[in-house]
């Protein structure tokens, strides 16, 4: 019987997971199926406990379910109880297994695939939303030697820096306040930049980069996002939007239900033919 597994969101149609995943299955000789699940706004859990009963033994949580996906959850990971949400669901013992595998997805991208350095380079976060609560204990883990989080509401930013900052130098800085401090990785965890928003749409002063930075854009896209435009007019060496996460933090994932890592580059080739 082939094991059947989705992604859960709303809006959901637009999601890439089904063709990554489903490459997954095939180059590593699994019998799964993978779908997608579009659930009603005020019904997650029923959603859940429908494909579970159906006998579905895996999810991929996307937005805006992420926390009520950690609320569902029996048991957790570490690195789903520091995020304080979920992307990654697996059916244990009439229960769920929650974790969030955005971080490892996003610093192995920046490590294997584009070759950063993270080690002893300070980072910029712009954006204090879940997201950042799920990459910035991995950064820290990789080798960053410091992690500024800004933000327009710094409310948000301050809290993060506050329960994060016990595992390395973390600080919450407002967007006018970074003067002359230069980063050598900045990463936009923002939603400013969807919906062709112009470059100038950034709070953020462009001489945040230090010689070499680079740009990373946690939004995906087929062409180069606002923020790297912005970034690269601001002096950026490189940068990328966030396909290369997209596709590492499924195997993460794919990796947690099926016990074998797959090999990511046939992917990348799949939905970036030429690139």
């Amino acid at each position: 019987m082939t094991d059947r597994y989705a992604v859960i969101g709303n809006p959901i149609a637009h999601s890439k997971s089904p063709t990554i995943q489903a490459a997954f299955a095939a180059s590593t000789g699994q019998d799964m199926s993978y779908e997608r699940l579009l659930a009603p706004l005020d019904g997650f859990r029923a959603t859940v406990e429908r494909f579970a009963a159906e006998g579905g033994l895996g999810l991929n949580v996307t937005i805006p379910f992420k926390l009520e996906a950690f609320e569902l959850a029996t048991e957790t990971t570490q690195r789903a109880r520091l995020a304080g949400a979920v992307n990654t669901l697996k059916r244990i013992d009439g229960g769920w297994l929650a974790d969030n595998t955005d971080g490892a997805g996003l610093v192995r991208d920046l490590m294997h695939n584009h070759g950063i350095v993270v080690t002893g380079r300070a980072v910029a976060i712009l954006g204090a939303g879940g997201a950042v609560r799920g990459i910035l204990k991995p950064l820290l883990d990789a080798g960053a030697v410091s992690v500024a989080v800004s933000n327009r509401t710094m409310a948000k930013a301050e809290a993060i820096a506050a329960h994060f900052s016990r595992y390395g130098r973390v600080e919450a800085v407002a967007p006018d306040a970074f003067g002359e401090r230069r980063h050598g990785i900045v990463i936009n965890a923002t939603s400013l930049g969807m919906g062709g928003a112009a470059v100038d749409a950034f709070p953020f002063p462009g001489t945040i980069f230090a010689p070499g930075a680079f740009a990373y854009d946690l939004i995906y896209s087929d062409r180069p996002t606002a923020f790297m435009r912005w970034a690269r007019e601001h002096g950026a060496a490189g940068a990328s939007d966030g396909m290369g996460m997209l596709i590492e933090q499924a195997a993460e994932s794919f990796a947690l239900w099926r016990g074998v890592r797959p090999d990511t580059k046939p992917v990348f080739a799949l939905l970036r033919p030429g690139a």
